[in-house]
């Protein structure tokens, strides 16, 4: 605990008004920073850096892009691998982990050893891992490295512990799990096809034993071979050559028959006893057609053969569909008897996998279940019923039901606010799922002593909006709405709609929510605003639309003189546009000029009828900005809501506007540079007036190749929205393809700034600007500037830009500049008359918005992109009457601060370095019954910095934070007290005042991938992990940081990863995880009878150990495989050892390490001990060889 103390008495500095503005009052970390005011502010800082580690705890959702599924039938947990060497184990609700390979490499196949907690993956990259599931967070034990062959296939049998791996070459090589080094014995390909066989078979796709005899190993080759190997006998029982190519095998459980599934849709059983011909050939899709031929069909991938006791077998496989039906889904199909049932699924089908009663292969299955794993779901169908219905999924599988475009994330929620949302969203839920319970049951979880109420809200591209119960660790959705329900469904190919987006009208770039008030409010890409209010009733409701024009006309700026009498609008009366609903907007031909040009239409019809709106969260006013003269609205950058104040404000990069949403009026509409007034900070350039309006255009409108374009337009609509920025050209509102540069004889023409400006971004967007993109040196940066333009919505120049050329060569130095600085002088920079400056945070509170105020008022704080903070006070009545009846009226002359960089976040301490909170309005039910005794008035909850500090009197500490550098202000003087540059190379992609440990700091993500923490107020840094990479421009749109050390991002398009960063958590993580194994006991065989057990083969006879062992088969080649030691267990135990029973659990660590040496040690002896015995063989052999010889012979 450290405590700082700063006196301001006495120190002598220039003039309060010289130095608020500067960057340079400050510039190494934490740096205290002279303020002539007689304050003394004393803050006990009882942050520290071991309070702070940072860990992930949970990832939710479905996995992406899966490639393989395993089960436990005994333990009841299911396994999916992935694309991207991830491996998720799910059980029971609640018992959910993820795992990740080092390598990265795709999950080929996983295999659980059943009922031992422990499970074998095969990666693309030719290695086999022995994961550990008898601890909380799994981890590998052993690796087995192939050199020299690639691994195709691999089986265990139940209670073995050989596992048999197929290889691409035809080989079938045989694993010891318990050491995980290879076995000598070896079953080669030309050993097991016949000699006389002339082509190579292919590689091994199906290994499995017999259920009749354990000793015999069914061997399927790609081509069409199937080969029956005897290992005690080392050779081939039959072999049979099939002409179409084998994708599947499966047994009858009695063993005298198997079922394959072909290439050709057909499916062939084979009965032993004639191996010659097939017993029978099915073509279950394949109809004869009217030349006597049967349809193509499509390859059967898979095919499982299960028995029932008191029905007919099923036959359940994927794929076989014919191929002349066009646009058919992926099927799977369910041959019950005579019955085929084919269910056909919304994804292709990755896996599929029946779940039977028993583990042992050689009784009666009885299936109760299918799992079908497909691209983007996770299925469950219960065979049990006739109509094989789906149970209903626990698990959070559909967050990527729409692509997520946004989030946010709520810890330490109000207790009531959960189950309200979850009994409204429960009305909703389908029906028609299976009455049984989720088969995957297994571990155990248990509601740590660690919990409060956490919310994440999802953002989709279709326009809904989730709300998810994050609590305890697990995420269960609450609530579902759907934003585009306000709007008219725009007509496919024509209208307004269809001009500005293709395909995702509605998708949501930002949300708003306050949970004490309960009001919500989102941003969507067709430049709108919905406010939403909470109700237990339904309601019927008319929709309250207003409009605002919103744009910054560079015509109309001619000279600073001009433009302070004249503000940057084609209207006189834009500053305050009246609303009015749709239905009383002019027709299209009034809102369009005699050429055509769309002029004051919105990008979206709002409903003009009033509608039925369900309980939940119910429309109350929509805003949305306006074309003007032909130019679509710019997207909002910002937004923030005050329920206490009944204000709602919002920017772009034109400028700023702020609705009283209690009487729907427009109170404030300016442009940014009218914001200043007389306290402009830059030098802006006057320039002549033009008639082009190349500064306001969309994305797409200065190229430098077409290469980049078409690569960008290759993306999906939703793939790259940032921070609230849709990146993608089909889903912006522009005219893409109409280039609006007029073109002289030099070439096009640019807009160019005055020297040392950095080219200007977007608000919020420097999610994008230092990523790694796959851009070859010989496009050089144009490719990438050019990607820059259409990420930001905003034409960027370069101040060193030629015009004659359309390809750029820009040095690395001036790149990294431009990519990175914005104000490269402390001083008063020179910029452009047109250069736009982006609304890029906002934040309403009580504060002082001049120097001279003695008393807070409320307050409306706005950042832009150039690094500038302006303060605009408020006039609000406080009567309720007169709230609804008389204006808000806000003054734009307040105090100006500055930073370095685009400004993200604003917070506010009293002077004791607590948090003040904005105020709010108590929530009320707007549609509850009206009780005459008790008139419902609005309950204001203020947190005013006088009121929470007695001892220190009025005056309270502002937080900012920029791109760049972290500052502390000291308020109404505006003194600089601390300032901290976080970073100089890279750029703060969000920023968050969280409360840790009964505290609060500053927690920063950086585009570099360091995850920062700074103690408040003097912005010491605690911790700077190098947690992340910023390789997917997702994670920068996605990441949130929250109270409690929390955070999460999307991971993947289909996954939500939560972080903490509390060591407090990260101690707190064992318990809170749930147990994927419970000692269970294996169900014990059949009893056979006495003539199966005699004629049935003498399966109980054969011990593997005798034949695989190194006694009889000897070792393997080293330079086959590679045997890589995993720190699996003692990792494990490392982390438990942080919990509660810590001192013992690292007792046990030193011992199971001591443990360990002596068990290298021990291997090392044998080493040696086996080098000695060869080394005395070998001398042996030299000795018996020179015996008989004469000296003169050597």
């Amino acid at each position: 605990m450290k405590k700082f103390r700063k006196v301001l008495d006495g120190l002598t500095t220039s003039s309060p008004g010289a130095t608020v503005g500067s960057p340079s009052c400050g510039s190494a970390a934490g740096t205290p920073t002279a303020a002539p005011t007689p304050k003394e502010i004393d803050v006990q800082e009882t942050l520290v850096s071991e309070n702070f580690q940072l860990c992930k705890t949970v990832r939710h959702g479905f996995p992406y892009q899966p490639t393989a599924l395993a089960f436990d039938p005994v333990q009841k947990i299911l396994a999916i691998g992935s694309r991207s060497g991830g491996v998720r184990i799910l059980g029971r609700p609640g018992v959910d982990c993820y795992c990740q390979h080092e390598s990265g490499a795709a999950v080929l196949q996983l295999q659980f050893l059943i009922n031992e907690g422990a499970l074998v993956s095969a990666c693309a990259d030719d290695t086999l891992h022995l994961w550990n599931l008898r601890q909380r967070r799994p981890a590998i034990l052993h690796s087995l490295k192939f050199n020299r062959e690639r691994i195709t296939f691999c089986h265990l049998p139940f209670q073995s512990k050989w596992l048999y791996v197929g290889t691409e070459r035809g080989n079938t090589h045989i694993v010891n799990i318990e050491s995980f080094v290879l076995s000598g014995y070896v079953i080669m390909w030309n050993k097991a096809i016949e000699l006389s066989t002339k082509t190579h078979p292919g590689p091994v796709v199906h290994l499995s034993d017999s259920p009749k005899d354990e000793g015999k190993l069914l061997i399927g080759f790609e081509s069409g071979t199937i080969v029956q190997w005897d290992l005690r006998g080392k050779k081939a029982d039959f072999r049979i050559y099939y002409d179409e190519a084998i994708h599947s095998v499966s047994w009858h459980h009695e063993g005298k028959q198997f079922m394959c599934s072909h290439s050709d849709g057909s499916l062939t059983l084979w009965n032993l006893r004639n191996t010659t011909k097939p017993f029978q050939v099915t073509f279950p899709h394949g109809k004869i057609q009217k030349d006597a031929r049967k349809e193509s069909c499509k390859p059967i991938l898979k095919v499982e053969y299960k028995t029932c006791r008191n029905s007919e077998p099923f036959v359940i496989f994927s794929g076989g569909l014919s191929y002349d039906k066009a646009g058919r889904r992926p099927a799977l199909t369910i041959m019950h008897g005579k019955a085929i049932t084919v269910l056909e699924m919304d994804y292709p089908i990755v896996e599929f996998m029946v779940l039977c009663e028993t583990p042992y292969n050689n009784e009666v299955q009885e299936p109760y279940a299918v799992v079908v794993l497909l691209e983007k779901d996770l299925i469950v169908v219960d065979l049990t019923q006739s109509n094989y219905p789906v149970f209903e999924n626990p698990y959070p599988m559909d967050i990527h039901e729409s692509p997520v475009t946004c989030t946010a994330y709520f810890a330490d929620c109000p207790p009531d606010i959960i189950p309200i949302l979850y009994s409204i969203g429960a009305k909703h839920k389908k029906t028609g799922y299976s009455q049984k319970e989720w088969p995957i049951s297994g571990g155990t979880w248990t509601l740590g002593s660690h919990t409060y109420p956490e919310i994440i809200i999802t953002g989709h591209a279709d326009g809904s909006i989730k709300f998810w119960d994050a609590s305890a660790i697990t995420l269960q959705m609450l609530y579902k709405m759907k934003t585009s329900k306000v709007f008219e469904k725009p007509k496919a190919g024509e209208g307004r709609a269809a001009e500005l987006v293709e395909e995702d009208p509605f998708a949501i770039q930002m949300v708003s929510w306050c949970p004490q008030s309960r009001m919500f409010c989102v941003v969507g890409i067709s430049a709108h605003i919905i406010l939403y209010r909470f109700s237990k009733y339904d309601a019927n409701t008319q929709i309250v639309s207003l409009e605002v024009r919103l744009q910054c006309d560079s015509d109309d700026v001619i000279s600073p003189s001009e433009n302070e009498n004249n503000p940057s609008f084609s209207e006189p009366g834009s500053h305050s546009p009246q609303p009015h609903h749709h239905h009383q907007h002019p027709a299209s031909p009034g809102s369009r000029t005699p050429e055509g040009i769309k002029d004051s239409i919105p990008c979206l019809k709002v409903k003009d009828r009033a509608v039925r709106v369900p309980p939940g969260y119910q429309s109350e006013l929509v805003i949305q900005l306006l074309w003007v003269d032909g130019e679509p609205p710019q997207q909002i950058t910002s937004l923030d809501i005050n329920s206490a104040y009944g204000l709602l404000a919002f920017g772009n990069c034109n400028g700023l506007a702020v609705v009283d949403y209690l009487q729907k009026t427009v109170i404030l509409c300016m442009s940014t540079l009218d914001l200043y007034g007389s306290t402009d900070p830059y030098q802006r350039l006057t320039r002549s007036p033009r008639r082009n309006r190349q500064s306001t255009s969309g994305l797409t409108e200065l190229t430098d190749n077409q290469q980049s374009i078409d690569m960008e337009r290759n993306k999906s609509p939703t793939s790259d929205h940032v921070n609230g920025h849709c990146t993608s050209p089909t889903s912006q509102p522009c005219s893409a393809g109409k280039p609006r540069i007029p073109m002289g004889p030099e070439g096009p023409r640019l807009t160019r700034r005055g020297p040392g400006r950095p080219p200007f971004r977007k608000a919020q967007s420097a999610a994008c600007m230092e990523i790694s993109l796959p851009v070859s040196h010989t496009e050089g940066h144009a490719s990438r500037r050019a990607m820059l333009q259409q990420l930001h919505g905003v034409t960027m120049y370069s101040h060193d830009e030629h015009h004659s050329t359309t390809s750029y060569c820009w040095s690395d130095r001036e790149s990294r500049e431009n990519s990175f600085t914005r104000s490269r002088s402390s001083s008063v920079s020179s910029i452009d008359r047109d250069t736009k400056e982006a609304v890029t945070t906002l934040q309403f509170g009580e504060s002082y918005g001049r120097k001279n105020d003695v008393l807070p008022t409320p307050c409306l704080w706005v950042g832009t992109s150039l690094g500038v903070v302006l303060l605009i006070p408020m006039s609000i009545p406080t009567d309720q009457e007169e709230r609804m009846e008389e204006p808000v009226t806000m003054g734009v002359s307040g105090a100006v601060l500055m930073l370095k960089g685009s400004v993200l976040r604003f917070s506010f301490l009293d002077c004791m370095g607590a948090l003040i909170q904005p105020p709010y309005e108590v929530w009320r039910d707007h549609n509850a019954p009206e009780d005459p005794d008790r008139p419902r008035r609005r309950k204001l909850v203020h947190f005013s910095p006088s009121s929470s500090q007695d001892a220190c009197g009025d005056g309270h500490l502002a937080v900012v934070c920029s791109e760049r550098q972290a500052k502390v202000f000291l308020m109404p003087s505006q003194s600089c007290l601390f300032v901290h540059n976080i970073t100089e190379s890279s750029f703060v992609l969000r920023a968050d005042v969280v409360s840790v440990c009964n505290s609060v700091c500053l927690a920063c993500f950086c585009a570099n991938g360091h995850v920062m923490t700074l103690s408040l107020p003097s912005l010491r840094p605690l911790m700077d992990v190098n947690y992340l990479p910023l390789t997917d421009m997702r994670i920068a749109r996605t990441f949130y940081f929250t109270n409690g050390g929390q955070a999460l991002y999307l991971s993947s398009p289909t996954e939500v990863q939560r972080i903490t960063y509390s060591q407090e958590m990260c101690d707190n993580l064992q318990e809170m995880l749930g147990e994927l194994f419970t000692p269970i006991e294996t169900p014990e065989a059949q009893n056979r009878g006495f003539l199966k057990g005699f004629f049935g083969g003498n399966a109980h006879t054969f011990d593997r150990e005798e034949l695989f062992g190194e006694a009889a088969a000897g070792k393997a080649s080293r330079s086959l495989a590679q045997h890589i030691p995993g720190q699996g267990g003692v990792e494990g135990m490392k982390v438990a050892a942080s919990g509660v029973v810590g001192e013992l659990a690292r007792a046990r660590i030193a011992l199971d390490e001591r443990g360990q040496r002596l068990g290298e040690l021990e291997e090392r002896t044998a080493l040696m001990m086996t080098s000695a015995e060869a080394f005395s063989k070998h001398a042996h052999e030299l000795m018996l060889k020179c015996k008989d010889k004469k000296w003169y012979q050597f």
